[in-house]
């Protein structure tokens, strides 16, 4: 019985040895026509004199040459909507090979709409030569002159001015003029208005704080701490910021977080940080009328909160504040500040600095 089994066991051994010689010449065989088919059309390719191998170095020179699609061979959708991913300065290049194209007005519209939500240009009709491009220009040449240098529009409004003859025979025109302007004082209210009053004087922007407001709303291209200072010369202005914030459902940190986004705190405490978190406080009030009668919160507590929020989130993200405070001192103190606040409610504030961070980062 053994000796069966070994023999049946023996013979499907020498089976498969014999598959797998088959099998290796079957493969060697096939390799070795392979290779003489290759050999048999390199063969061919030579005798043909190269004709293939010109031709595609011949068809790669050429496209090569070319370098890039030419826009005016697409369809004009498809070429406006390539240009539409370009900024202003790579348009103006893309004018120098396309001009038809990268000049286009919609293009530039765009571009103004996108940077500059809004201006009072905008809703008018538009007058006579008027261009989208050249309105880019000038929108980057007021905001540039509003960051760069605001004061640079009332350069006697400090010290003397820029000569030392006060007798009228030895004045030019111009310099009467600007002796008059610096002994009136003419020009020194104006600081930090230069930008904006380049922008009325083009007919970009009415003369009105809503207009005004709108403008500063809807870009980000104004430098902040120039708009800081300009937000609190023009408190009328300021106004018509606040209102156009909408804080509905949100919670008191975020929305606090979002107004500071767009009208950054000053750095130290005074006079302007309250007004700007009294304005505030009455936004967030009208904005959410039904949780202020849930939560018995009045314009008075928010603004007590608001204060609140802002010393925890210095105690808790400053590291000279080696002992920070801890939630129970947080409910504690702001629960004795502002009467009939839930302690749930002023536990999630904590929640939420600690979590985020800074409310007027």
């Amino acid at each position: 019985m053994g000796q069966g089994l070994w023999r049946v066991a023996r013979n499907q051994q020498l089976q498969q040895e014999s598959y797998s010689e088959q099998g290796y010449l079957t493969r060697e065989q096939s390799r070795r026509m392979t290779a003489g088919g290759i050999s048999n059309a390199n063969h061919r390719k030579q005798a043909q004199g190269g004709i293939d191998i010109y031709h595609l170095l011949k068809t790669r020179k050429s496209k090569e040459q070319e370098g890039f699609i030419n826009l005016e061979m697409l369809p004009p959708e498809l070429s406006f909507t390539i240009l539409s991913y370009l900024n202003a300065t790579d348009l103006c290049l893309a004018s120098c090979v396309w001009q038809d194209l990268a000049n286009d007005e919609l293009l530039w519209q765009g571009l103004c709409k996108s940077t500059w939500g809004h201006c009072s240009i905008y809703n008018k009709n538009p007058p006579l030569g008027f261009s989208f491009r050249r309105l880019y220009m000038q929108l980057d040449e007021g905001s540039l002159t509003f960051n760069a240098n605001p004061d640079e529009g009332t350069r006697f409004s400090k010290g003397h001015p820029p000569f030392m003859s006060w007798k009228r025979g030895n004045q030019t025109p111009q310099q009467q003029l600007q002796s008059w302007r610096w002994l009136t004082g003419w020009g020194r209210a104006s600081t930090h208005f230069v930008g904006v009053n380049y922008f009325m004087s083009k007919g970009i922007l009415d003369d009105s704080p809503k207009e005004i407001a709108k403008f500063i709303f809807c870009t980000r291209t104004l430098n902040w701490k120039k708009l800081r200072i300009y937000l609190d010369e023009r408190r009328d202005v300021l106004d018509d910021l606040v209102t156009l914030h909408n804080f509905r459902n949100q919670f008191l940190p975020n929305a606090l977080r979002e107004f500071f986004r767009h009208i950054h705190a000053p750095e130290e405490r005074g006079e302007y940080l309250e007004t700007l978190i009294t304005k505030f406080s009455h936004r967030f009030c009208a904005c959410n009328p039904d949780l202020m009668r849930e939560l018995g919160l009045s314009p008075d507590a928010v603004y007590v909160l608001c204060y609140s929020l802002i010393l925890l989130s210095i105690d808790l993200s400053s590291p000279h504040v080696k002992n920070k405070m801890s939630k129970r001192e947080f409910i504690r103190n702001t629960r004795r500040a502002a009467q009939n606040i839930s302690e749930d409610f002023v536990g999630h504030l904590y929640d939420n600095i600690y979590l985020i961070g800074h409310v007027a980062a």
